[in-house]
């Protein structure tokens, strides 16, 4: 790419594509997301004396995304007013925590939904009424705990600047942008690389076992497979193209700074702005996880499924897992982990 860089000022940038872009995305998000996260926490609500230590995860995972998806009418006024941010600064600074802390939360409790799902398959004895829900409490608390010291130095960071004071940057503005490409850079590898090195080596170690077990219940596994699809999905389009382009817009706009312009520049930049769609996405895509891990919704299918009558053989896997388990040792460790004790 040295090669055909060039020295001399850089044009501005073209924000006609993220004018009239991003606002409809986040308004779909917006819906589909609010929608699909309040049905998902009011199953849990409705079910809270029995929920299970994994669902504990998954109702922080819906606030988390409610919290950000309530920001979003704001941005969306915000890009279909030509960056113009109207509501202040302090404002603007608390909606990009809201994306931030939804993001990583997010990463977090699918970590640990990942972990439990783990333990619950490949260690069932190890854990088996070990694990209750007072422990999926304090990891819950410790995930919010870590998530906000990640993201809180962001918030120190400017997000305009004397040029352009009616912005609200996703990152900062180009004064603080040599300090905070270190932080961004730091903050990927503690905040995505590591959670996704952990699901990548539980899963990997899941599919194993349930590969080579014939008496695991095919119910379960596959409710495991599928969320193990749903979590390469989430991360492959939500994540992993948000982090690389995210660092690779503030490397472009320090070269920038530099004098240093290439034709590849627009394009990283418009780049980025379909990341930061993607990542926005989670919070439509996270009710998934909800759906696949939730007994409540295999429950509520099969009673669906009897009153259409369908063919039985199509519930029959349904009931199975269902029922006692006690047969099975496999099972009922991964029982003991997704359920309170009696």
């Amino acid at each position: 790419m040295s090669g055909n860089i060039t020295h001399g000022a850089c044009g501005a940038i073209n924000l006609n594509f993220t004018h009239s872009f991003l606002p409809p995305v986040f308004v779909t998000v917006f819906v589909v997301g609010t929608v699909s996260n309040i049905w998902g926490l009011k199953s849990v609500c409705n079910s809270w004396n029995n929920i299970a230590n994994i669902n504990i995860f998954m109702w922080n995972l819906g606030m988390a995304d409610l919290l950000y998806l309530f920001t979003l009418p704001f941005l969306v006024h915000y890009y279909a007013n030509n960056s113009q941010w109207r509501f202040g600064p302090t404002f603007c600074k608390v909606t990009r925590f809201c994306f931030n802390l939804n993001l990583y939360g997010s990463i977090g409790f699918l970590t640990c939904i990942s972990i439990y799902r783990y333990l619950g398959i490949v260690h069932p004895m190890r854990v088996m009424g070990k694990i209750t829900s007072r422990h999926s409490l304090a990891i819950s608390v410790l995930v919010w705990i870590l998530v906000i010291i990640q993201i809180l130095p962001d918030m120190f960071f400017e997000k305009n600047n004397f040029t352009s004071p009616h912005a609200c940057y996703d990152t900062t503005s180009n004064d603080r942008i040599r300090s905070y490409m270190p932080y961004s850079i730091g903050w990927t590898v503690t905040g995505f690389v590591i959670p996704l090195l952990i699901i990548l080596v539980c899963y990997g170690h899941v599919v194993v076992v349930l590969s080579k077990k014939a008496t695991v219940n095919p119910v379960l596994k596959q409710r495991c497979l599928r969320l193990v699809v749903i979590l390469i999905i989430l991360f492959s389009v939500c994540f992993i193209p948000y982090h690389v382009l995210r660092n690779l817009n503030l490397k472009t706009r320090i070269l920038k700074q530099a004098g240093f312009c290439h034709a590849t520049f627009r394009d990283i930049y418009i780049a980025h702005q379909v990341g930061r769609c993607l990542a926005c996405l989670n919070s439509a895509l996270n009710p998934l996880i909800y759906i696949v891990g939730n007994d409540e919704f295999l429950k509520k299918l099969h009673d669906f499924g009897a009153r259409v009558q369908l063919p039985r053989g199509c519930m029959k896997g349904v009931d199975f897992y269902r029922k006692p388990m006690e047969a099975d040792p496999n099972l009922h460790g991964h029982e003991s982990l997704d359920h309170e004790p009696p």
